[in-house]
């Protein structure tokens, strides 16, 4: 099978050489974007929760989990490009990469023009449907509309950078967002501070910064000299490549979108603890997302190095990609956790100065940071198995064992014993579960591997 050659010095050849090297290189790129875009957004909070109020503040709780509902079936597709983009530049298929690339930004298009037209349209009465106290409702349904205007954008940089990600480029995306990200905070504390406009000021500096970082990363690859190279001209959707992505991407993204309907429900029952407890479960979110956006490089580094070898049908190698990303996420779970523990109060003083704010925000990380390592190892296996090109599978799991299981405890457990840390036990609970059922999942697809494997040496 022929191979395509490296076009230059970002991307990486992942189906021959030492493993754990080449994800780690890989990897910490992605994390160090992953934290860069978490401390920008959080600057976002700090600067609103500090100077507009903590009402303010409240009002961005509910739309992260309403967010993520609307925008995770379209960024499921670009889970479908990037494990395409890999499959055939492993396998060396020039022409099928071309038409993948052009389709995928295409969709991108596509996929940000639907969205604002969803989120704009559904902000107020999804938002209603949450429960939102009525002090706050006005402000967050205001950040949400001015978000969504951007979501185009925002779509061109995720499948953009999918792309990137697919061949080994995770260096050029982490300079991007960091351009981005300080222009978002010079923008935040401009609109808010200086214009005084509160939440709306957040959601324009994010859109702004989305639109620099959206414009660089195409211009990469309309740069591009080699098999990845985009070609404005020949923007289009290829039939097929839409299909094969829509295959894979459909299902995760369905899995991020019910992932966030149980988030819903969860806010929804945090918000009827009051705009108190909002705020210090805001606050508690934004500081462990540090935790999960480190561990879900590895998780992207799953799917892109399975991605390869599964394309170049370098089936033993998958593996070993499983058993280092496991390994690596648990250390990087255990030890962020653990400085963010340490330095609880101190970092949720950040957000705001109200000792109620933070105790809440303090109840909230204890359980779920002394447990998220869990979380990096369902979502680690999640990638591999998708990687493989099983998207069904995994998808019907993670549907039963996280969301259907969390609803399930929402309206039993929690109903019983209405206290918001029985609510946060179910995340553990949840992710121990799915992460053992996908794991007998892996060994059983592995096992008919070695089959293949035993004919291809024949």
């Amino acid at each position: 099978m022929s191979s395509i050659s490296k076009s230059n010095k970002y991307e990486m050849d992942m189906c021959n050489g030492p493993l754990l090297s080449k994800i780690m290189i890989y990897s910490i790129p992605l994390m160090l974007s992953g934290l860069l875009q978490l401390t920008f957004n959080a600057a976002d909070i700090v600067v609103v929760g500090r100077f507009a109020g903590k009402e303010a503040l409240a009002a961005l709780g509910p739309t992260s989990s309403l967010t993520n509902l609307f925008v995770n079936v379209f960024m499921g597709l670009s889970v479908g490009a990037n494990v395409l983009v890999a499959r055939f530049y492993g396998a060396g298929q020039k022409k099928e990469l071309d038409d993948m690339v052009h389709t995928a930004i295409t969709t991108a298009l596509v996929s940000g023009l639907i969205l604002v037209v969803l989120g704009v349209g559904l902000a107020s009465p999804a938002l209603a449907l949450m429960d939102t106290p009525s002090n706050v409702i006005n402000q967050s349904v205001i950040y949400m509309k001015i978000y969504f205007a951007g979501m185009p954008v925002m779509m061109l940089f995720n499948f953009g950078s999918a792309i990137l990600r697919a061949v080994g480029d995770t260096k050029r995306p982490l300079y991007y967002l960091t351009v981005a990200g300080v222009l978002n905070v010079i923008l935040n504390l401009l609109f808010v501070i200086v214009f005084h406009m509160g939440v709306a000021g957040v959601a324009l500096a994010t859109v702004l910064s989305q639109v620099v970082s959206a414009g660089l990363v195409i211009r990469c690859l309309v740069l591009n000299d080699g098999s990845i190279k985009l070609d404005l001209r020949k923007l289009r959707i290829v039939p097929d490549k839409l299909v094969k992505m829509i295959r894979i991407g459909v299902p995760a993204g369905l899995q991020g979108a019910m992932f966030s309907v149980s988030n819903v429900l969860i806010q929804s029952s945090v918000n009827s603890f009051g705009d108190i407890a909002m705020a210090g479960n805001t606050a508690g979110q934004n500081i462990e997302g540090f935790v999960f956006t480190a561990m879900n490089a590895l998780h992207q580094g799953a799917v892109s190095f399975s991605g390869q070898n599964y394309g170049a049908r370098k089936f033993k190698r998958i593996a070993k990609i499983a058993l280092i990303c496991e390994l690596l996420v648990i250390v990087v779970g255990v030890i962020l956790s653990g400085v963010i523990l340490i330095f609880s109060k101190p970092l949720l003083g950040l957000y705001s100065t109200d000792p109620e704010v933070i105790q809440y925000g303090v109840n909230r990380l204890r359980i779920i940071c002394t447990t998220y390592f869990l979380c990096g190892m369902m979502d680690v296996m999640v990638g591999i198995l998708r990687g493989m090109g099983y998207a069904i599978a995994p998808m019907i799991v993670s549907l039963t064992g996280v969301c259907a299981f969390r609803v399930v405890w929402i309206y039993t457990i929690f109903a019983k014993f209405r206290t918001l840390e029985v609510l946060y036990i179910s995340y553990p609970v949840t992710w121990t579960v799915t992460f053992v059922v996908q794991l007998i999942m892996f060994l059983v697809i592995y096992r008919k591997l070695g089959h293949i494997m035993n004919m291809d040496e024949n």
